[in-house]
């Protein structure tokens, strides 16, 4: 133990004195918070329970409706997205003033969100063969690809956003926040199209991903500014909620009529402007607390394999539920029922063993994500250079 101590005592002080000076460590840490929320979120509020040899999902939140809170908590999209505004605003302003072209610019952006699909998707596609090709049920096959490739909307959001950033950097967060209470009159009030409640998919993200980059512009220095809009957010969402019809929940839910999350509403729009108000309000809490080595080390760390993490956290889950099936009973928290604290408590007990299989497949696939994050140098440099593997993650900081 006192060995492990020392050596990850190294390894964080490699990271903190590769960072640079300038670096906004705060951002970062909201981006690591995020990405761990939404994962915790999904492995506390999908179940997949056994019937029939097969498996099907559901949630706690269909049996327990009085555990909405928790979706309060794990849903942190909103802050990913108001991330990803700043660091892409700024990240194409800086590229611009360098003569970087647009193409080039959103090809390194994009090129880093999409390189580490392709494995999910080769990887699930020879599974789900070879399950049905094993006998297996096709509504088991369909539940559990859908479980993994249900998360991949929130990355062609994100990156269909980040790709317009020249377009929407300088956008007011006010328009799209009317665009969605406009989609939610005609489609709520007015009985409109269901299917016009997609058009809250890009609108909706936008609300936060604009508030990004007005922050990269220096709105939201004040802290009056932030008290203002996370006041807001709070009674625009409660009001919805308590007298507007909108669900507690602020994640989807089996079986309900109205999902706050797909299509976002606008209750989940407030219920964002809440959130991104008290990530401005403690940018200066974590901003101190990254200067310690130690904290910083584990928050870059996820940063350098957010993707990764966001894309294998559900196959980590489903790893541990297939084996569990090697068990002749239904084990408690993974393939029973999600309708009791009892539940609630098994649950709990089984994160350490999800974390686990996570990272394993970290191990496995972050290379898919890290190996874009580095630029190529140039000819000369690539003559001059001497060839050695890169094993460090200090190295990595600087192209995070």
């Amino acid at each position: 133990m006192v060995e492990f101590r020392t050596r990850w005592s190294t390894l964080a002080a490699g990271i903190d004195a590769a960072t640079p000076a300038d670096r906004d460590r705060a951002v970062d840490a909201l981006r690591a918070f995020a990405i761990l929320g939404v994962v915790l979120g999904h492995w506390l509020v999908t179940a997949l329970t056994a019937r029939d040899g097969g498996l099907s999902t559901t949630s706690p939140l269909a049996h327990m409706p009085w555990l909405a809170p928790v979706s309060w908590v794990f849903q942190t999209l909103s802050v990913f997205f108001l991330v990803g505004g700043h660091v892409a605003a700024r990240g194409y302003a800086s590229a611009h003033e360098r003569g970087l072209s647009y193409g080039a610019w959103a090809g390194q952006r994009l090129g880093r969100l999409f390189r580490p699909v392709a494995a999910v998707l080769v990887l699930w596609a020879v599974v789900a063969v070879g399950m049905l090709i094993g006998g297996a049920e096709f509504a088991t096959v369909r539940s559990l690809v859908k479980l993994v490739l249900s998360p991949l909307w929130f990355l062609l959001v994100f990156a269909a956003l980040t790709a317009a950033t020249p377009l929407v950097a300088r956008l007011s967060p006010l328009w799209p926040l009317a665009v969605v209470a406009a989609v939610d009159v005609w489609r709520f009030g007015l009985a409109g199209p269901e299917w016009i409640g997609w058009v809250n998919v890009a609108a909706g993200w936008l609300v936060p991903f604009t508030l990004g980059a007005a922050w990269s512009r220096g709105a939201f220095a004040r802290r009056d500014r932030a008290l203002l809009l996370l006041g807001a957010g709070v009674l625009a969402t409660a009001a919805l909620v308590l007298w507007g019809g909108y669900p507690a929940s602020m994640v989807g839910v089996p079986g309900a009529a109205v999902s706050n999350l797909n299509p976002p509403t606008l209750a989940a729009a407030a219920f964002g402007l809440a959130q991104c108000g008290l990530a401005f309000l403690v940018r200066d809490p974590l901003a101190r607390a990254m200067r310690r080595p130690t904290a910083w080390a584990k928050v870059a760390l996820v940063n350098l394999s957010a993707m990764t993490v966001f894309l294998w956290h559900q196959t980590a889950m489903m790893a541990v539920t297939a084996l569990g099936l090697l068990v002749p009973a239904d084990l408690p928290g993974l393939h029973t029922v999600p309708d009791s604290v009892g539940w609630i408590a098994a649950r709990l007990l089984w994160l350490p063993v999800f974390a686990a299989a996570l990272s394993l497949c970290w191990a496995a696939f972050r290379i898919h994500e890290q190996a874009t994050g580095r630029p190529k140098p140039s000819r000369t440099a690539r003559t001059a250079a001497v060839p050695r593997p890169r094993t460090d993650p200090a190295e990595e900081i600087n192209h995070a």
